[in-house]
């Protein structure tokens, strides 16, 4: 445990010694002011708007997950392009707990910015359950967003043009709000559907518990199967 908790602070120290991915740390100070402010402001001036509440909170909470997503995936990318992955390969850890290291601050914090941000919201009372179990379920997010961009784009360049592409399938599962009740489970297939629809249920007044335990099984299978891609190609 004491190798994975060092290696987990050298990594996440690395994010700050770089001045590209130390600009997006500002992300989620620009999400609260969205959530606290400017849409309680916006919805009281607009009365239509108040419907679309809860999409508000859903993009909030997700959005929150893409900083350490990108912060992750490039940093994971720099080592591929740079070799030093292969001296991580050999290390005195398991591929398993290499990985556990790599993602465990960023998970941590990315569950603690949306604990804060539920409680701060000024829209819902959401039970301290229901928002430990989405914040948990979403944190998720960080480390197969991270794991799938590093399988795929060789160096920062192509990785750079692939979020783009990962942003829009992580957004994708909101289409289910405007589809017709019975096809909302259709985007079941992408884990962040699972996230939504958990948000939208405690915005109802609903537990989130159903939704959030399919979307740990579904997170489990997809963390499961890209961590098995990551591993055959981000030390080679």
């Amino acid at each position: 445990m004491n190798k994975i908790l060092k290696l987990a602070f050298v990594d996440f120290k690395l994010i700050f010694r770089d001045t590209t991915l130390r600009t997006f740390l500002a992300l989620p100070i620009l999400i609260f002011i969205l959530i606290v402010w400017c849409a309680p402001f916006l919805v009281e001036k607009y009365d239509f708007l108040e419907t679309y509440v809860p999409l508000i909170l859903v993009v909030c909470v997700i959005e929150n997950t893409q900083m350490f997503s990108f912060i992750s995936g490039m940093v994971l990318i720099d080592e591929k392009e740079n070799n030093v992955a292969k001296v991580y390969g050999i290390v005195p850890l398991s591929r398993f707990q290499y990985i556990i290291s790599r993602f465990l601050f960023p998970y941590i914090f990315t569950v603690i910015l949306n604990v804060i941000l539920f409680i701060v919201q000024p829209f819902y009372t959401i039970s301290v359950l229901d928002n430990f179990l989405i914040s948990f379920l979403a944190a998720l997010v960080v480390p197969l967003y991270a794991m799938a961009l590093n399988t795929i784009a060789e160096n920062r360049m192509k990785g750079l043009v692939y979020v783009k592409a990962f942003n829009l399938i992580v957004l994708l599962p909101v289409a289910a709000f405007f589809v017709p009740e019975k096809f909302i489970h259709a985007f079941g297939v992408f884990p962040t559907h699972w996230v939504f629809q958990g948000i939208d249920k405690v915005t109802q007044g609903i537990s989130a518990g159903l939704m959030s335990g399919i979307g740990f099984i579904v997170f489990g299978i997809s963390l499961w199967l890209m961590s098995k891609l990551f591993i055959q190609r981000h030390f080679v």
